[in-house]
């Protein structure tokens, strides 16, 4: 059981990873907020430069001002795109990935395992390791700035059993196994989003050839723009590479609970070999997501 002062001193590592996991939070906020804004204005940009086109011949005020407003979306939809680009990205990823370590230390530390197994200078331990990602990740303590830890209670985690039901099996059924699920639905949503503009494609085109409706064979090309500009966005969210990892982080962490569970009498080298393991998986597929993104 840990004291009072050894609660304290995780309690000041894990309010770090509540500010440090809120800094995230608010990155990948700003970098997905910026890319659907630049989605929007190059649909927009496109719809409404052929609409001006065709409004011109009987109003050529409405015409003139379609004609502004899509000059205005096309230049602002690189700019707006530009905000979360690779700059903010990787902030966002870094941000995520101290946060990402600090919680697993936390979670190592309380069930003492491993490097924590000495519990007599675990918290001094774990204050060096907090101390070490702070300095790795200097640059961004300017995202940290105004930020203030959530209230929130330690993890009920005091054995190598609290964390095997706190840690391992709440990331495999509360999160890994939802988000591939999620990511999943993501997939066939554009998929789907991309079958109907391409549909709607060749609808016009075979329309505008075969009744030679004025104008409507321009509208094929905003349709193809819409349809590239679609299927780059959801190419850049990387729906279908984050539901293979999030599905299979989530089946080696149900094999190792499996192999575990299965031993009659573990030992305390293979406690300590399982939570390496257990955090070692983890870590894998945040390093592998957070390649991907930069360089993706």
């Amino acid at each position: 059981m840990t004291t009072t002062q050894e609660n304290a001193s995780i309690r000041k590592v894990w309010d770090q990873q509540s500010v440090w996991s809120q800094s995230a939070n608010r990155l990948k906020t700003s970098v997905e907020t910026a890319r659907s804004r630049a989605l929007v204005l190059a649909v927009a940009a496109a719809g409404l430069g052929t609409a001006s086109a065709h409004v011109m011949d009987w109003n050529a005020r409405l015409g003139a001002v379609l004609a502004f407003i899509a000059a205005l979306a096309a230049g602002l939809s690189p700019l707006l795109a530009q905000r979360g680009g690779p700059g903010l990205m990787s902030d966002w990823i870094r941000t995520r990935a101290v946060s990402e370590a600090l919680k697993g230390e936390v979670y190592t530390c309380l069930a003492g395992v491993g490097p924590y197994a000495e519990r007599a200078s675990s918290t001094v331990l774990l204050a060096e390791r907090a101390r070490g990602f702070h300095v790795d990740a200097t640059d961004l303590v300017r995202h940290t700035t105004g930020i203030s830890a959530e209230v929130r209670p330690l993890p009920p985690v005091v054995d190598l059993d609290t964390y095997v039901d706190r840690r391992l099996r709440r990331q495999i059924d509360l999160y890994y196994r939802p988000r591939a699920a999620w990511m999943q639905n993501r997939v066939e949503l554009f998929a789907k989003t991309e079958l109907a503009f391409g549909a709607a494609g060749v609808l016009v085109a075979a329309a505008a050839g075969a009744f030679t409706i004025g104008g409507l064979a321009a509208w094929t090309g905003v349709i193809a723009s819409v349809s590239i500009a679609v299927t780059a966005h959801a190419t850049a969210r990387r729906y279908a590479y984050q539901h293979l990892e999030f599905l299979r982080t989530a089946e080696e962490l149900e094999r190792l609970l499996d192999r575990w569970t299965a031993d009659p009498s573990p030992t305390g080298e293979s406690a300590d070999a399982f939570v390496s393991k257990c955090e070692h998986i983890i870590s894998i597929q945040n390093e592998a997501w957070m390649i991907r993104w930069t360089v993706g």
